[in-house]
Protein backbone atom coordinates (compact mmCIF):
# COMPACT_ATOMS: atom_id res chain seq x y z
CA UNK A 1 0.00 0.00 0.00
CA UNK A 2 1.14 3.78 -1.29
CA UNK A 3 2.20 5.68 1.72
CA UNK A 4 -0.15 8.58 1.78
CA UNK A 5 2.85 12.23 1.20
CA UNK A 6 0.18 14.84 3.28
CA UNK A 7 1.05 18.54 3.28
CA UNK A 8 0.37 20.11 6.36
CA UNK A 9 -1.65 23.42 5.40
CA UNK A 10 -1.55 26.68 7.18
CA UNK A 11 -2.57 30.77 7.20
CA UNK A 12 -0.55 33.56 7.62
CA UNK A 13 -1.86 36.19 10.06
CA UNK A 14 -3.52 39.43 9.16
CA UNK A 15 -1.63 42.89 7.77
CA UNK A 16 -4.84 45.23 7.10
CA UNK A 17 -8.20 43.13 8.02
CA UNK A 18 -8.17 43.52 11.75
CA UNK A 19 -4.79 44.50 14.17
CA UNK A 20 -2.86 41.51 15.76
CA UNK A 21 -4.93 39.59 18.30
CA UNK A 22 -2.11 39.61 20.56
CA UNK A 23 0.05 43.28 20.29
CA UNK A 24 -3.57 45.04 19.59
CA UNK A 25 -3.00 48.73 19.02
CA UNK A 26 1.07 48.16 18.23
CA UNK A 27 -0.74 46.48 14.76
CA UNK A 28 -1.31 50.22 13.70
CA UNK A 29 1.77 51.58 14.61
CA UNK A 30 4.36 50.26 12.11
CA UNK A 31 3.69 49.25 8.59
CA UNK A 32 2.73 45.71 8.23
CA UNK A 33 2.79 45.78 4.28
CA UNK A 34 5.63 46.32 1.70
CA UNK A 35 3.23 48.97 0.31
CA UNK A 36 5.26 51.87 2.09
CA UNK A 37 2.63 53.16 4.44
CA UNK A 38 0.63 52.17 7.25
CA UNK A 39 -2.49 50.89 6.49
CA UNK A 40 -5.30 51.16 9.44
CA UNK A 41 -7.05 48.28 10.19
CA UNK A 42 -10.71 47.93 8.99
CA UNK A 43 -12.34 45.36 11.29
CA UNK A 44 -12.72 45.02 14.95
CA UNK A 45 -10.47 43.19 16.83
CA UNK A 46 -11.49 39.29 17.54
CA UNK A 47 -10.35 37.59 20.68
CA UNK A 48 -7.46 35.18 20.32
CA UNK A 49 -9.12 32.12 21.06
CA UNK A 50 -11.63 33.04 18.69
CA UNK A 51 -9.31 33.92 15.72
CA UNK A 52 -7.35 30.68 16.63
CA UNK A 53 -10.48 28.68 16.09
CA UNK A 54 -11.53 30.55 13.04
CA UNK A 55 -8.36 29.14 11.34
CA UNK A 56 -8.85 25.62 13.04
CA UNK A 57 -12.48 25.83 11.66
CA UNK A 58 -10.77 26.54 8.34
CA UNK A 59 -8.76 23.43 8.36
CA UNK A 60 -5.38 24.95 9.33
CA UNK A 61 -2.68 22.67 11.34
CA UNK A 62 -0.18 25.78 11.62
CA UNK A 63 0.03 29.57 11.63
CA UNK A 64 2.32 31.87 10.36
CA UNK A 65 2.81 34.77 12.47
CA UNK A 66 4.83 37.76 11.19
CA UNK A 67 6.95 38.88 15.21
CA UNK A 68 6.17 42.47 15.72
CA UNK A 69 10.20 44.05 16.78
CA UNK A 70 9.03 45.45 19.82
CA UNK A 71 7.71 41.75 20.59
CA UNK A 72 4.50 43.02 21.28
CA UNK A 73 2.36 40.27 22.18
CA UNK A 74 5.11 37.59 21.52
CA UNK A 75 4.51 35.97 24.79
CA UNK A 76 1.27 35.75 24.58
CA UNK A 77 0.38 34.40 21.01
CA UNK A 78 3.31 31.39 22.31
CA UNK A 79 1.37 30.41 25.13
CA UNK A 80 -2.32 30.34 23.52
CA UNK A 81 -0.71 28.29 20.04
CA UNK A 82 0.63 25.69 22.71
CA UNK A 83 -2.90 25.93 24.05
CA UNK A 84 -4.71 25.06 21.32
CA UNK A 85 -2.53 23.10 19.60
CA UNK A 86 -1.36 24.90 16.72
CA UNK A 87 2.16 24.67 15.37
CA UNK A 88 3.69 28.16 14.67
CA UNK A 89 6.10 29.58 12.17
CA UNK A 90 8.07 32.78 12.76
CA UNK A 91 8.33 35.28 10.01
CA UNK A 92 10.46 38.34 9.78
CA UNK A 93 8.35 40.41 7.23
CA UNK A 94 7.58 43.10 9.79
CA UNK A 95 11.39 43.44 11.06
CA UNK A 96 12.40 43.85 7.42
CA UNK A 97 10.21 46.33 7.01
CA UNK A 98 9.80 48.41 10.04
CA UNK A 99 14.11 47.57 11.85
CA UNK A 100 15.66 47.02 13.93
CA UNK A 101 18.26 45.61 11.54
CA UNK A 102 21.34 43.57 11.57
CA UNK A 103 24.10 45.62 11.41
CA UNK A 104 25.24 46.22 7.97
CA UNK A 105 21.86 44.79 6.68
CA UNK A 106 18.45 45.48 5.94
CA UNK A 107 17.45 42.09 7.38
CA UNK A 108 15.69 41.65 10.63
CA UNK A 109 16.58 38.64 12.35
CA UNK A 110 14.37 36.16 15.48
CA UNK A 111 16.28 37.50 18.82
CA UNK A 112 17.33 34.32 20.44
CA UNK A 113 15.06 34.65 23.70
CA UNK A 114 12.23 34.64 21.06
CA UNK A 115 13.71 31.74 19.46
CA UNK A 116 13.75 29.71 22.60
CA UNK A 117 10.82 30.47 24.07
CA UNK A 118 8.99 29.74 21.14
CA UNK A 119 11.22 26.26 20.57
CA UNK A 120 10.49 25.71 24.02
CA UNK A 121 6.96 25.62 23.50
CA UNK A 122 6.83 22.50 21.47
CA UNK A 123 4.77 24.60 19.17
CA UNK A 124 7.47 25.87 16.59
CA UNK A 125 8.19 24.50 13.17
CA UNK A 126 10.47 26.97 11.21
CA UNK A 127 11.65 30.48 10.94
CA UNK A 128 10.42 32.02 7.47
CA UNK A 129 12.40 35.07 5.55
CA UNK A 130 10.33 37.18 3.97
CA UNK A 131 11.75 37.21 0.82
CA UNK A 132 15.35 37.44 1.00
CA UNK A 133 16.34 36.92 -2.46
CA UNK A 134 14.42 40.73 -3.58
CA UNK A 135 15.81 41.97 -0.44
CA UNK A 136 19.61 41.04 -1.66
CA UNK A 137 19.06 42.63 -4.90
CA UNK A 138 16.70 45.46 -4.36
CA UNK A 139 18.29 46.78 -0.91
CA UNK A 140 16.37 50.00 -1.07
CA UNK A 141 13.06 48.59 -1.25
CA UNK A 142 12.31 49.17 2.45
CA UNK A 143 15.60 50.46 3.98
CA UNK A 144 16.28 53.94 3.05
CA UNK A 145 19.17 55.02 5.05
CA UNK A 146 21.32 53.64 3.40
CA UNK A 147 22.37 50.46 0.52
CA UNK A 148 22.54 47.11 2.89
CA UNK A 149 21.06 44.06 0.93
CA UNK A 150 19.69 41.25 3.42
CA UNK A 151 22.73 39.02 3.58
CA UNK A 152 25.27 41.87 3.31
CA UNK A 153 27.29 44.14 0.82
CA UNK A 154 28.70 42.67 -2.60
CA UNK A 155 30.37 45.18 -3.74
CA UNK A 156 33.92 44.82 -5.68
CA UNK A 157 33.00 41.13 -6.14
CA UNK A 158 32.85 39.01 -9.25
CA UNK A 159 29.22 37.30 -10.21
CA UNK A 160 30.34 34.20 -8.63
CA UNK A 161 32.26 35.70 -5.56
CA UNK A 162 29.14 37.64 -5.09
CA UNK A 163 27.12 34.29 -4.81
CA UNK A 164 29.27 32.85 -2.52
CA UNK A 165 29.31 36.17 -0.60
CA UNK A 166 25.86 35.56 0.23
CA UNK A 167 25.60 31.58 0.83
CA UNK A 168 28.23 32.19 3.83
CA UNK A 169 26.48 34.79 5.26
CA UNK A 170 23.07 32.43 4.70
CA UNK A 171 25.32 29.45 6.26
CA UNK A 172 26.49 31.48 9.01
CA UNK A 173 22.88 32.63 10.40
CA UNK A 174 21.69 28.42 9.81
CA UNK A 175 24.78 27.82 11.69
CA UNK A 176 23.31 30.00 14.58
CA UNK A 177 20.23 29.46 14.48
CA UNK A 178 21.21 25.51 14.74
CA UNK A 179 23.73 26.14 17.68
CA UNK A 180 21.28 27.88 19.98
CA UNK A 181 18.66 25.33 19.42
CA UNK A 182 20.97 22.47 20.41
CA UNK A 183 22.93 24.28 23.17
CA UNK A 184 19.04 24.41 24.90
CA UNK A 185 18.64 20.58 24.48
CA UNK A 186 15.86 21.00 21.54
CA UNK A 187 15.48 19.78 18.16
CA UNK A 188 17.34 21.86 15.68
CA UNK A 189 15.88 19.86 12.81
CA UNK A 190 12.55 20.20 13.71
CA UNK A 191 13.25 24.22 12.90
CA UNK A 192 14.61 24.92 9.73
CA UNK A 193 15.33 28.18 8.41
CA UNK A 194 12.69 29.25 5.31
CA UNK A 195 13.30 30.80 2.59
CA UNK A 196 10.28 32.76 0.59
CA UNK A 197 11.24 33.43 -2.67
CA UNK A 198 8.85 36.04 -4.83
CA UNK A 199 11.66 36.09 -7.90
CA UNK A 200 12.77 33.03 -9.54
CA UNK A 201 16.34 33.14 -8.43
CA UNK A 202 18.63 32.20 -5.46
CA UNK A 203 16.77 29.52 -5.11
CA UNK A 204 19.88 26.83 -5.15
CA UNK A 205 22.06 29.81 -3.43
CA UNK A 206 20.34 29.78 -0.59
CA UNK A 207 19.39 26.16 -0.38
CA UNK A 208 23.04 25.25 -0.63
CA UNK A 209 23.60 27.31 2.26
CA UNK A 210 21.57 25.46 4.05
CA UNK A 211 17.67 26.83 3.82
CA UNK A 212 14.17 24.80 3.24
CA UNK A 213 12.65 26.63 0.24
CA UNK A 214 9.25 28.32 -0.32
CA UNK A 215 8.43 29.61 -3.84
CA UNK A 216 5.52 31.43 -4.11
CA UNK A 217 2.47 30.91 -6.57
CA UNK A 218 0.36 33.52 -8.03
CA UNK A 219 2.07 36.77 -6.93
CA UNK A 220 3.79 37.93 -10.56
CA UNK A 221 5.15 34.87 -11.04
CA UNK A 222 5.28 32.76 -14.49
CA UNK A 223 4.04 29.67 -12.37
CA UNK A 224 5.70 26.65 -14.33
CA UNK A 225 9.52 27.91 -14.17
CA UNK A 226 8.50 29.25 -10.55
CA UNK A 227 7.83 25.59 -9.46
CA UNK A 228 10.57 23.86 -11.74
CA UNK A 229 12.88 25.93 -9.82
CA UNK A 230 11.98 25.17 -6.67
CA UNK A 231 11.52 21.66 -7.49
CA UNK A 232 15.33 21.34 -9.09
CA UNK A 233 16.63 23.31 -5.77
CA UNK A 234 14.84 21.11 -3.35
CA UNK A 235 16.22 18.04 -4.72
CA UNK A 236 19.65 19.00 -5.89
CA UNK A 237 19.95 20.10 -2.29
CA UNK A 238 18.19 18.06 -0.27
CA UNK A 239 15.49 20.52 1.34
CA UNK A 240 12.16 20.53 2.01
CA UNK A 241 9.63 22.56 0.03
CA UNK A 242 6.82 24.86 1.49
CA UNK A 243 4.77 26.98 -0.53
CA UNK A 244 3.12 29.84 -0.05
CA UNK A 245 0.02 30.62 -1.93
CA UNK A 246 0.47 34.46 -2.06
CA UNK A 247 -3.30 36.47 -3.22
CA UNK A 248 -1.62 40.36 -3.30
CA UNK A 249 -0.79 40.21 -7.13
CA UNK A 250 -1.23 42.12 -10.16
CA UNK A 251 -4.80 42.25 -11.43
CA UNK A 252 -8.15 43.64 -9.93
CA UNK A 253 -11.98 42.49 -10.38
CA UNK A 254 -15.33 42.18 -9.38
CA UNK A 255 -14.54 40.05 -5.80
CA UNK A 256 -13.66 40.90 -2.23
CA UNK A 257 -11.22 43.64 -2.21
CA UNK A 258 -8.98 44.59 0.85
CA UNK A 259 -6.73 46.93 -0.94
CA UNK A 260 -4.99 47.31 -4.54
CA UNK A 261 -3.63 43.81 -5.39
CA UNK A 262 -5.24 42.52 -1.79
CA UNK A 263 -6.07 40.33 -3.81
CA UNK A 264 -4.67 40.57 -7.06
CA UNK A 265 -6.17 37.20 -8.20
CA UNK A 266 -9.70 36.24 -8.89
CA UNK A 267 -11.03 33.48 -6.19
CA UNK A 268 -11.27 30.53 -9.28
CA UNK A 269 -7.71 31.49 -9.87
CA UNK A 270 -6.83 30.94 -6.16
CA UNK A 271 -8.35 27.47 -6.29
CA UNK A 272 -6.51 26.73 -8.97
CA UNK A 273 -3.13 27.35 -7.84
CA UNK A 274 -4.14 25.79 -4.23
CA UNK A 275 -4.36 22.74 -6.43
CA UNK A 276 -1.84 23.42 -8.56
CA UNK A 277 0.39 23.95 -5.79
CA UNK A 278 -1.13 20.81 -3.87
CA UNK A 279 0.04 18.24 -6.81
CA UNK A 280 3.78 19.39 -6.39
CA UNK A 281 3.62 17.76 -3.29
CA UNK A 282 5.43 20.19 -0.48
CA UNK A 283 5.47 19.64 2.75
CA UNK A 284 3.29 22.65 3.78
CA UNK A 285 1.13 24.81 2.04
CA UNK A 286 0.09 28.08 3.38
CA UNK A 287 -2.25 30.84 2.07
CA UNK A 288 -0.50 34.40 2.54
CA UNK A 289 -2.82 36.46 3.91
CA UNK A 290 -6.12 35.44 5.85
CA UNK A 291 -7.34 39.36 5.72
CA UNK A 292 -9.11 38.08 1.83
CA UNK A 293 -10.45 34.63 3.36
CA UNK A 294 -12.55 35.77 6.55
CA UNK A 295 -14.19 39.37 7.30
CA UNK A 296 -14.74 39.47 11.40
CA UNK A 297 -17.63 42.26 12.83
CA UNK A 298 -20.62 41.74 14.82
CA UNK A 299 -18.46 39.36 16.92
CA UNK A 300 -17.81 36.97 14.45
CA UNK A 301 -16.26 35.74 11.63
CA UNK A 302 -17.94 35.28 8.72
CA UNK A 303 -16.02 33.67 4.82
CA UNK A 304 -15.94 35.67 1.74
CA UNK A 305 -15.69 33.70 -1.44
CA UNK A 306 -11.67 33.38 -0.82
CA UNK A 307 -12.91 31.70 2.06
CA UNK A 308 -14.90 29.68 0.49
CA UNK A 309 -12.58 28.53 -1.53
CA UNK A 310 -9.99 27.92 0.76
CA UNK A 311 -12.61 25.89 3.19
CA UNK A 312 -13.34 23.37 0.06
CA UNK A 313 -9.56 23.21 -0.80
CA UNK A 314 -8.51 22.16 2.71
CA UNK A 315 -11.87 20.34 4.02
CA UNK A 316 -12.78 19.01 0.91
CA UNK A 317 -10.17 18.08 -2.33
CA UNK A 318 -6.90 17.44 0.22
CA UNK A 319 -9.12 14.42 2.18
CA UNK A 320 -10.69 13.42 -1.11
CA UNK A 321 -7.24 13.64 -3.45
CA UNK A 322 -4.61 11.20 -1.26
CA UNK A 323 -0.70 12.17 -2.31
CA UNK A 324 1.08 9.14 -2.68
CA UNK A 325 4.30 11.35 -4.00
CA UNK A 326 6.60 14.18 -2.42
CA UNK A 327 8.68 16.79 -4.48
CA UNK A 328 11.31 14.66 -3.47
CA UNK A 329 10.28 12.18 -6.16
CA UNK A 330 10.30 15.00 -9.12
CA UNK A 331 11.73 13.36 -12.23
CA UNK A 332 12.82 15.17 -15.21
CA UNK A 333 12.83 14.69 -18.78
CA UNK A 334 14.18 17.87 -19.72
CA UNK A 335 16.94 19.06 -17.15
CA UNK A 336 17.76 22.83 -17.58
CA UNK A 337 21.30 23.82 -16.03
CA UNK A 338 22.03 27.57 -15.36
CA UNK A 339 23.79 29.52 -13.29
CA UNK A 340 22.38 31.07 -10.25
CA UNK A 341 22.91 34.57 -11.48
CA UNK A 342 20.20 36.19 -9.51
CA UNK A 343 18.84 37.94 -13.05
CA UNK A 344 15.02 38.15 -13.27
CA UNK A 345 15.04 41.08 -16.04
CA UNK A 346 16.14 43.72 -14.54
CA UNK A 347 20.02 43.22 -15.55
CA UNK A 348 21.20 44.68 -12.46
CA UNK A 349 22.30 44.50 -8.96
CA UNK A 350 22.93 41.07 -9.04
CA UNK A 351 23.41 39.42 -5.76
CA UNK A 352 22.53 43.21 -4.42
CA UNK A 353 26.46 44.08 -6.32
CA UNK A 354 25.68 47.60 -7.66
CA UNK A 355 29.17 47.70 -9.06
CA UNK A 356 28.75 44.56 -11.19
CA UNK A 357 27.30 45.06 -14.74
CA UNK A 358 24.81 42.35 -15.81
CA UNK A 359 27.07 39.86 -18.19
CA UNK A 360 24.68 39.51 -21.37
CA UNK A 361 25.04 35.53 -20.77
CA UNK A 362 22.75 35.76 -17.78
CA UNK A 363 19.58 36.61 -20.09
CA UNK A 364 20.31 33.53 -21.92
CA UNK A 365 18.31 31.72 -19.12
CA UNK A 366 15.11 33.90 -20.01
CA UNK A 367 15.97 32.99 -23.61
CA UNK A 368 15.46 29.15 -23.03
CA UNK A 369 12.40 29.54 -20.84
CA UNK A 370 11.31 31.32 -23.77
CA UNK A 371 12.11 27.82 -25.86
CA UNK A 372 10.51 25.69 -23.41
CA UNK A 373 7.21 27.20 -22.76
CA UNK A 374 6.56 27.29 -26.80
CA UNK A 375 7.10 30.38 -26.36
CA UNK A 376 4.47 31.60 -23.69
CA UNK A 377 7.45 33.02 -21.23
CA UNK A 378 8.76 36.18 -22.49
CA UNK A 379 12.39 35.70 -23.94
CA UNK A 380 13.48 39.00 -21.48
CA UNK A 381 12.75 37.96 -17.89
CA UNK A 382 11.39 35.41 -15.12
CA UNK A 383 8.79 37.33 -13.55
CA UNK A 384 6.02 39.85 -14.93
CA UNK A 385 8.89 43.15 -13.25
CA UNK A 386 9.81 43.65 -16.41
CA UNK A 387 9.13 46.05 -19.39
CA UNK A 388 5.75 44.77 -20.80
CA UNK A 389 3.19 44.15 -18.07
CA UNK A 390 0.93 46.88 -16.60
CA UNK A 391 -0.95 45.92 -13.64
CA UNK A 392 -4.48 46.58 -13.26
CA UNK A 393 -4.17 47.48 -9.36
CA UNK A 394 -1.85 50.32 -10.26
CA UNK A 395 -5.07 51.66 -11.64
CA UNK A 396 -7.25 50.52 -8.97
CA UNK A 397 -4.87 52.52 -6.55
CA UNK A 398 -5.14 55.55 -8.39
CA UNK A 399 -8.82 55.57 -8.82
CA UNK A 400 -9.84 54.30 -5.25
CA UNK A 401 -8.66 56.44 -2.01
CA UNK A 402 -7.70 53.77 0.62
CA UNK A 403 -10.43 55.16 2.92
CA UNK A 404 -13.25 53.59 1.15
CA UNK A 405 -11.51 50.29 1.21
CA UNK A 406 -12.76 47.31 1.32
CA UNK A 407 -14.92 47.02 -1.45
CA UNK A 408 -16.87 44.13 -0.80
CA UNK A 409 -18.12 43.67 -4.98
CA UNK A 410 -14.13 44.75 -5.63
CA UNK A 411 -14.02 46.84 -8.74
CA UNK A 412 -15.08 46.14 -12.30
CA UNK A 413 -11.92 45.98 -14.26
CA UNK A 414 -12.44 44.31 -17.47
CA UNK A 415 -11.47 41.07 -17.73
CA UNK A 416 -9.66 40.90 -21.02
CA UNK A 417 -6.97 43.09 -19.20
CA UNK A 418 -5.96 41.08 -16.62
CA UNK A 419 -2.68 39.98 -16.52
CA UNK A 420 -1.75 37.00 -14.42
CA UNK A 421 -2.95 33.38 -15.94
CA UNK A 422 -1.46 30.27 -14.25
CA UNK A 423 -0.74 28.01 -17.40
CA UNK A 424 2.67 28.31 -19.08
CA UNK A 425 3.27 25.15 -20.52
CA UNK A 426 6.40 23.22 -20.11
CA UNK A 427 6.96 19.10 -20.30
CA UNK A 428 8.66 18.01 -16.80
CA UNK A 429 11.24 20.72 -16.34
CA UNK A 430 13.43 20.77 -13.15
CA UNK A 431 16.78 22.98 -12.88
CA UNK A 432 19.82 22.76 -11.05
CA UNK A 433 22.71 24.91 -11.16
CA UNK A 434 26.12 25.05 -11.97
CA UNK A 435 27.14 22.90 -9.56
CA UNK A 436 24.86 19.90 -10.08
CA UNK A 437 27.06 16.59 -9.94
CA UNK A 438 26.14 13.49 -12.04
CA UNK A 439 24.37 11.57 -9.68
CA UNK A 440 21.71 14.08 -9.34
CA UNK A 441 20.70 14.62 -13.00
CA UNK A 442 18.46 11.82 -13.31
CA UNK A 443 18.23 10.23 -16.56
CA UNK A 444 16.97 13.18 -18.59
CA UNK A 445 16.11 13.08 -22.27
CA UNK A 446 17.08 16.67 -23.34
CA UNK A 447 19.85 18.91 -21.06
CA UNK A 448 20.00 22.65 -21.41
CA UNK A 449 23.01 25.08 -20.30
CA UNK A 450 23.14 28.41 -20.42
CA UNK A 451 23.91 31.03 -17.81
CA UNK A 452 27.14 32.86 -17.26
CA UNK A 453 29.02 30.12 -15.95
CA UNK A 454 29.25 26.53 -15.00
CA UNK A 455 31.87 23.60 -13.04
CA UNK A 456 34.48 22.17 -14.66
CA UNK A 457 32.85 19.02 -12.93
CA UNK A 458 29.46 19.57 -13.59
CA UNK A 459 30.43 20.26 -17.57
CA UNK A 460 31.94 16.86 -17.36
CA UNK A 461 29.05 15.32 -15.92
CA UNK A 462 26.59 16.56 -18.67
CA UNK A 463 29.12 15.39 -21.14
CA UNK A 464 29.32 11.77 -19.90
CA UNK A 465 25.12 12.02 -20.44
CA UNK A 466 25.61 13.21 -23.88
CA UNK A 467 27.82 10.03 -24.54
CA UNK A 468 24.98 7.92 -23.34
CA UNK A 469 22.31 8.97 -25.20
CA UNK A 470 21.06 12.30 -24.22
CA UNK A 471 20.49 15.30 -26.34
CA UNK A 472 22.28 18.04 -24.61
CA UNK A 473 22.07 22.18 -26.18
CA UNK A 474 24.64 24.01 -24.31
CA UNK A 475 25.57 27.54 -24.79
CA UNK A 476 28.69 28.40 -26.85
CA UNK A 477 31.00 30.04 -24.12
CA UNK A 478 30.23 27.62 -21.68
CA UNK A 479 31.71 24.89 -24.15
CA UNK A 480 34.88 26.45 -25.44
CA UNK A 481 37.98 24.75 -24.42
CA UNK A 482 36.02 21.58 -23.70
CA UNK A 483 33.94 20.40 -26.59
CA UNK A 484 33.09 23.70 -29.00
CA UNK A 485 31.96 21.23 -31.75
CA UNK A 486 28.37 20.37 -32.30
CA UNK A 487 28.16 16.83 -33.05
CA UNK A 488 27.70 13.33 -32.01
CA UNK A 489 28.54 12.61 -28.77
CA UNK A 490 29.16 8.80 -28.24
CA UNK A 491 24.84 7.33 -28.21
CA UNK A 492 23.69 11.08 -28.33
CA UNK A 493 23.66 14.47 -29.20
CA UNK A 494 25.93 17.80 -28.51
CA UNK A 495 24.87 21.28 -29.72
CA UNK A 496 26.80 24.32 -29.24
CA UNK A 497 25.10 27.53 -30.03
CA UNK A 498 25.38 31.01 -29.22
CA UNK A 499 21.87 32.16 -29.37
CA UNK A 500 18.71 30.18 -27.61
CA UNK A 501 16.71 32.51 -29.99
CA UNK A 502 17.85 32.61 -33.63
CA UNK A 503 19.98 29.54 -33.81
CA UNK A 504 17.20 27.79 -36.49
CA UNK A 505 19.54 24.22 -35.50
CA UNK A 506 18.10 24.54 -31.56
CA UNK A 507 14.24 24.84 -32.15
CA UNK A 508 15.50 22.07 -34.80
CA UNK A 509 16.71 19.96 -31.96
CA UNK A 510 14.36 20.46 -28.97
CA UNK A 511 11.21 20.25 -30.48
CA UNK A 512 10.69 16.74 -30.26
CA UNK A 513 11.36 16.99 -26.51
CA UNK A 514 8.87 20.41 -26.07
CA UNK A 515 5.78 18.46 -25.72
CA UNK A 516 2.03 20.25 -26.45
CA UNK A 517 1.59 23.65 -25.57
CA UNK A 518 -1.13 22.37 -24.79
CA UNK A 519 -0.43 20.82 -21.72
CA UNK A 520 2.11 21.27 -18.84
CA UNK A 521 3.42 18.22 -17.20
CA UNK A 522 5.19 17.19 -14.22
CA UNK A 523 6.54 14.01 -13.19
CA UNK A 524 6.78 12.71 -9.72
CA UNK A 525 8.12 9.21 -9.70
CA UNK A 526 5.63 6.81 -11.71
CA UNK A 527 2.99 9.89 -11.31
CA UNK A 528 2.55 12.56 -13.45
CA UNK A 529 0.46 15.72 -12.96
CA UNK A 530 -1.01 17.37 -16.29
CA UNK A 531 -2.19 20.36 -16.40
CA UNK A 532 -4.09 21.97 -19.10
CA UNK A 533 -6.10 25.64 -19.60
CA UNK A 534 -9.58 25.36 -18.09
CA UNK A 535 -10.58 29.12 -19.39
CA UNK A 536 -9.46 30.79 -22.47
CA UNK A 537 -6.55 32.10 -21.58
CA UNK A 538 -5.57 30.07 -18.53
CA UNK A 539 -6.42 31.50 -15.31
CA UNK A 540 -7.78 28.49 -14.16
CA UNK A 541 -6.40 24.93 -14.78
CA UNK A 542 -7.90 21.24 -15.22
CA UNK A 543 -5.59 18.94 -13.82
CA UNK A 544 -5.62 14.88 -14.65
CA UNK A 545 -2.90 12.33 -12.70
CA UNK A 546 -2.01 9.84 -14.67
CA UNK A 547 0.60 6.25 -13.17
CA UNK A 548 2.98 5.59 -15.86
CA UNK A 549 0.91 3.10 -18.30
CA UNK A 550 -1.11 6.21 -18.28
CA UNK A 551 -4.01 5.33 -16.02
CA UNK A 552 -6.27 8.46 -14.48
CA UNK A 553 -5.96 8.13 -10.58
Amino acid sequence: MKKIMKPKLGLQGPVVAWQDCWAGEASDQLMRTGTGSIYPSQDPLPPPGQFVEAMRELGAEFYVHHMFPSLAGQAEMIRDMAMYGMEVCLGNEYGNINGPYVEGTNRYDVPDEALLEAARSGMLIGLLYDEPEHLQINASQYRKDAYLPHWGGTEGCSLAESQASVGAAVAARVGHVRDVLEKAGLDADGVPLVSEFVFPTMFHALARAGMAVCPKIMKESFQSLQLSTALGAARQYGRAMWICADLWGPDAGPWFTRTSGFPGHSPEEYASALRMGYYMGPTHLFTENIDVLLRYGDGRFRKTEFGDVWDEFARGFVPEHPLTWSHRDADPDIVFIHSDDSNYGQNARLFGNRGLAAPEATQSVFHVWHLLSHGTIPAHGSCMHIPGYAFPRKRLKAEVPKERFPLEQGWPFPSGERVHPLYYPVNNVLVYDEKVRERQLGRPKLIVVAGERIEDETLKAVRRRAEAGATVVIAGWLAEGNWPESGRAGEGTWLVTDSFLTDERVMETVKPFLGSPDCWIQRFGGTEVRMSKADERGFTLDFEISGRRGKTI
